[in-house]
């Protein structure tokens, strides 16, 4: 499989991978209806990690371009060309999402999704929030970032709502949260990162007890930080 494309260093991953499926397209070496190779091929001809391979076709899936089915593999979608290739284009202008937007929409689904939470979780999705609040803990009591495993634990929240839409849609602006979050990182001082994890233990009591009203504020009030960060980022510099 060749795909004939030129990719500058710069260039986002998942961005590279999502325009060469396109350049396959366009190409005609894929066509509606037709199984996409696995991970690990699509990974070695394109020169990504399967994680980005991943995260791609996550979210061309959220676009309507792929679909996966289980224990058959993932799929383009049964439209025409032209319809598919606007459709790419939609899921590449995620890319151009400002850092405020991303932040407000996080705010908006979590809120909705600890909420669902609260009445759905069970006893494994428990031990599974408690062990991802664990590996944050640990990687800030040694001074070491922790922004995977801050993400990993609201993705584990956000799983255990058991509305597989809402998982998808914060799995699709992650990667994206995550490299703008590193920034943020470096600015939050270490008091802050401990509130973060008091807040993260209160947060799972709640998820415990099924108090989904209390739970809701607490995540506004988690992530009021980020959201302030980020508006300022966004917002034009005065010269």
């Amino acid at each position: 499989m060749d795909t004939n494309t030129q990719h500058t260093e710069k260039e986002n991953p998942v961005e590279q991978t999502i325009k060469q499926l396109k350049v396959l397209l366009s190409s005609g070496e894929l066509h509606p209806g037709d199984k996409l190779p696995s991970e690990r091929k699509l990974s070695d001809t394109f020169g990504v990690s399967r994680a980005h391979v991943r995260t791609a076709i996550k979210r061309m899936e959220f676009y309507g371009i792929l679909k996966t089915i289980p224990q058959s593999g993932t799929f383009v979608a049964g439209m025409d060309a032209g319809a598919l290739e606007n459709l790419i284009q939609d899921a590449l202008h995620m890319e151009s999402y400002d850092l405020f937007s991303l932040a407000e929409s996080r705010l908006i689904l979590e809120s909705n999704a600890v909420r669902l939470c609260c009445r759905r979780r069970t006893d494994d999705d428990l031990v599974r929030i408690e062990k991802a609040m664990n590996e944050y803990d640990e990687k800030i009591s040694k001074g070491i970032a922790a922004v995977e495993e801050d993400l990993n634990f609201h993705r584990q929240i956000a799983g255990a709502s058991k509305n597989l839409v809402l998982k998808s849609m914060l799995g699709i602006i992650s990667p994206d949260l995550m490299t703008n979050y590193r920034r943020f990182w470096k600015v939050c001082d270490s008091p802050k990162r401990s509130v973060a994890s008091i807040e993260h233990r209160l947060l799972l009591e709640y998820i415990r007890r099924q108090d989904e009203e209390a739970a809701s504020a607490l995540i506004a009030q988690h992530l009021k930080g980020i959201v302030e960060y980020a508006r300022q980022q966004s917002q034009p510099t005065e010269k």
